[in-house]
């Protein structure tokens, strides 16, 4: 089973939010794939990534760069095993995985602001804990991160 750590967005927007939340999967040696809700996302992820200044440089690439295995971080909107042998999943825009135990964590970052966002997300819970998924839940702050459950 995996840990899925839900990431409540409440202070800053998505493109702001997941360079940071990518950084730690870095520095932990890890390898991330990140399923999106359309291609279009995906492309604006791509160039918001690519432009970030916190941190300033994160390797990643999309089915557009092509070289999935050589990506420690891949984007995409296919749900399939990870080409590049990521062992931690990205949702974002409310997608979901059915191959979420091949993953050891899971973040699922979803928009606060939005009423159908938190909706679909509180749903998503509630599937992954009938799962038997170890779960957590994190909301922006003041200071950052904290977790809440």
């Amino acid at each position: 089973m995996a840990d899925i750590a839900f990431y409540h967005l409440m202070r800053m927007p998505l493109d702001q939010a997941l360079p940071k939340l990518l950084d730690r999967v870095l520095s932990t040696g890890g390898r991330a794939l990140l399923l999106a809700g359309s291609e279009e996302r995906v492309a604006a992820l791509d160039a918001a990534l690519w432009v970030s200044q916190d941190p300033d440089w994160l390797p990643h690439g999309t089915k557009a760069s092509g070289h999935a295995a050589m990506q420690p971080i891949w984007l995409t909107t296919e749900d399939e095993p990870a080409p590049n042998g990521a062992r931690f999943l990205v949702l974002v825009d409310g997608a979901e995985s059915r191959r979420l135990a091949e993953y050891d964590r899971v973040l699922d970052l979803f928009d606060g602001q939005d009423p159908e966002a938190v909706a679909a997300a509180r749903r998503r819970w509630s599937a992954a804990k009938a799962a038997g998924h170890g779960l957590s839940y994190w909301q922006q702050g003041d200071r950052g991160w904290e977790k809440k459950a």
